[in-house]
């Protein structure tokens, strides 16, 4: 089971849309995938599960919010119990289901509780208690149900609020969706010192009790919403793209056009671009190419191998 958290400070840089089109990109080639909507915009959840639906069948208690309210009031609570196969989508797969873990409007307000539980009477209190907290998520992953996915695909919310932190730490790896100008190329650096500095504390204060150690590793930068010219970027991205090389992360050799109608559209009809019949302007070749990437990165078998 590879955990990777999908993340970048700076919005509009095309991370859910990414995070569907691979969760769908990997299930069609036979991977067993969950995909966990960390987001409060709850943007993959809509993406792939319609609002009423979500309403009458999802909102009281079926997300991911249901989970973190329960462990937080330290009650037991099984994450298991949240995942869903969206109807939609899975009609466009073959044997392979996609399965997800919906997200909530008010995860917003859940850092709030989490962060009341970081105090403590003694530094040594206050440190068990942020490993206790920001092991949330590791330990509702630890379920034996998980394992019997290839990949679970996290997409986090643009900032490194704590919900952001639990995620992190329970990931293998990070794939950072960027776009190709100045805001989202700081935000790739902020957020790679971000990463180090709770690798160190979160190390640090393991240490205190023998938890094992974390080392998420960046699996690379995806550049989406590149505008193309003769197969290759356009001259003026083409600078943002050498910066993010120059800051000694891995980029992806494969790079997502814009087309901001397909889409939409697709988000709407629940039907990832990946899982288009037809290659409307070479967008699914893209994805797929991104895909393979991923996988080649990643380094997971092929299933049932």
């Amino acid at each position: 089971m590879h955990v990777v958290s999908i993340i970048n400070y700076k919005g509009g840089v095309g991370k859910t849309t990414l995070t569907a089109n691979l969760g769908a990109g990997l299930a069609w080639r036979g991977y067993r995938v969950l995909l966990l909507d960390l987001d409060p915009q709850a943007s993959l959840t809509f993406s792939l599960v319609k609002p009423d639906y979500w309403t009458t069948h999802l909102e009281k208690d079926r997300t991911i919010k249901t989970w973190y309210d329960a462990t937080s009031s330290g009650e037991s609570a099984s994450l298991t119990s949240l995942v869903m196969a969206p109807t939609t989508v899975n009609r466009y797969l073959r044997d392979t289901p996609l399965d997800l873990i919906p997200s909530h409007l008010g995860l917003i307000n859940v850092d709030l509780e989490l962060a009341s539980g970081l105090a403590g009477t003694s530094m040594t209190q206050s440190k068990r208690n942020y490993l206790k907290v920001h092991r949330r998520l590791v330990d509702g992953l630890a379920d034996e149900a998980f394992l019997k996915y290839d990949v679970i695909l996290i997409d986090c919310p643009p900032n490194f609020n704590i919900v952001t932190k639990t995620a992190i730490v329970a990931s293998d790896h990070i794939l950072i969706p960027a776009k190709a100008d100045y805001l989202s190329t700081l935000g790739i650096d902020y957020l790679r010192r971000s990463l180090d500095l709770l690798v160190h504390d979160y190390n640090e204060y393991a240490q205190l009790d023998l938890i094992g150690s974390i080392s998420p590793e960046v699996l690379g930068i995806i550049f989406n919403m590149v505008q193309i010219y003769a197969q290759e970027p356009v001259s003026a991205q083409r600078p943002y793209i050498a910066q993010a090389r120059d800051l000694g992360l891995p980029v992806f050799k494969v790079y997502t056009r814009e087309n901001k109608t397909e889409y939409a559209g697709a988000a709407e009809e629940g039907r990832p671009v990946i899982l288009n019949r037809d290659d409307y302007l070479g967008l699914k070749s893209e994805l797929d190419d991104f895909v393979d990437e991923f996988i080649e990165r990643l380094g997971i078998l092929k299933p049932d191998s």
